[in-house]
């Protein structure tokens, strides 16, 4: 097992019960990674995508983290990534999606967390997909913290859980695995609708056609795929969670904010592998007469 020094609070606990071992994430440091109260991780990647942070176009790297607010991630054709967001929500994103951070902040949070299920502060996030298809796992959101996802046709004000959208020219698709959001489909519904586990909002605009706005149970023929886009997010987000250090234990690193006083460093969890227990059957213990 690998405990790394500055290990603290939850994960310390079940590092030391043997359920995982953590080690700072390596390379987090490098040239690059820039200061911010916000970051995103990368934790999957299969083909080439793209990361714009404003100052710089790069190619995603695994176990890199970037700045998140202001960020436009691509993927190529036959491309998909994973990433991981400070607050602890896990993206997927299919091939030949763009999306667009235009808005995350976060406050600081407390060093010694004990769930890690929650998000660590609360945050703001306001992100535009501009096309493709995404599939979110979220943690569970904390008083005054948002997250809206907005496509050419709707916005997605979501409270969690587990949600796939999908955004092409003409259509929107928003797929609620399980969990709680609300879709508005442009500016004049006001209200917006609910969704229920298991329903999918479609919202269709045409050139010369009225708006379509439909809400169904998710096609049996689409389950699979949705819930395996969910399913790498969640993966996604076990892998990492993010922490504070004081600004004397990593000062001058890239990861110091505004202030000057919290750095916030990404955790890689890695799964204990505890010793192979052999069992020998009495069939082939000596008898004593041997």
């Amino acid at each position: 097992m690998i405990i790394a020094p500055s290990l603290r609070g939850p994960a310390a606990f079940l590092a030391l019960t043997g359920l995982l071992s953590v080690a700072t994430a390596p390379g987090l440091f490098a040239a690059g990674n820039r200061q911010a109260t916000s970051q995103i991780y990368v934790t999957h990647l299969q083909g080439e995508a793209l990361i714009d942070t404003g100052d710089l176009i790069e190619g995603l790297t695994p176990r890199s983290v970037y700045s998140a607010e202001g960020a436009v991630i691509e993927t190529r054709e036959n491309a998909e990534n994973s990433m991981v967001f400070s607050n602890g929500t896990g993206v997927f994103f299919s091939p030949e999606t763009r999306l667009e951070v235009r808005r995350f902040v976060q406050e600081p949070f407390s060093p010694v967390r004990n769930d890690l299920e929650i998000e660590p502060s609360i945050s703001q996030a306001l992100i535009n997909l501009h096309r493709g298809s995404v599939g979110l796992c979220t943690s569970r959101q904390v008083a005054g913290s948002s997250m809206v996802y907005s496509t050419p046709h709707a916005s997605v004000n979501i409270r969690g859980n587990r949600v796939v959208i999908e955004a092409s020219e003409f259509e929107t698709k928003i797929s609620l695995i399980e969990g709680d959001v609300t879709v508005r489909a442009g500016e004049n519904d006001a209200g917006g609708q609910t969704l229920q586990n298991g329903q999918q909002a479609i919202i269709r605009r045409e050139p010369g056609q009225p708006p379509l706005f439909m809400i169904q149970p998710i096609p049996a023929n689409e389950s699979a795929a949705l819930e395996q886009k969910v399913a790498m997010a969640c993966l996604a987000r076990r892998t990492v969670y993010f922490d504070v250090v004081d600004q004397g234990e990593a000062a001058g690193s890239a990861f110091d904010d505004v202030a000057g006083q919290q750095a916030i460093e990404p955790i890689e969890v890695i799964p204990s592998r505890p010793p192979v227990e052999f069992t020998v059957s009495t069939s082939t213990v000596p008898s004593p007469d041997q």
